[in-house]
């Protein structure tokens, strides 16, 4: 999708202890709370593609995931979260 230049909304969903302890981003990612999706998600666009990530794609990624999917926004996971995206060799 990046490499296509499709518009996507990229947020990182990191729980807030594992981003103060690496602040380091996708590129035009923003961090969102996942303890407080309930109430930022209504203001996500329905246009566009949505990506999340957190730490290392698992449970956080997933329920995030989850509950956006049942507010039918399109939505998806990068495998193996921001660990994944370093070790693939990308910076953040």
């Amino acid at each position: 999708m990046l490499e296509s230049r499709q518009e996507v909304t990229i947020l990182d969903v990191r729980r807030k202890a594992d981003y103060d302890a690496d602040h380091g981003v996708l590129p035009d990612a923003e961090w969102r709370d996942p303890e407080k999706v309930e109430g930022w998600s209504m203001g996500l666009p329905t246009d566009k593609e949505i990506v999340i990530y957190c730490a290392r794609g698992g449970s956080v990624s997933n329920m995030v995931l989850d509950q956006l999917l049942s507010k039918n926004i399109q939505a998806q996971c990068i495998e193996g979260g921001i660990a994944a995206w370093k070790e693939a060799g990308a910076k953040s």
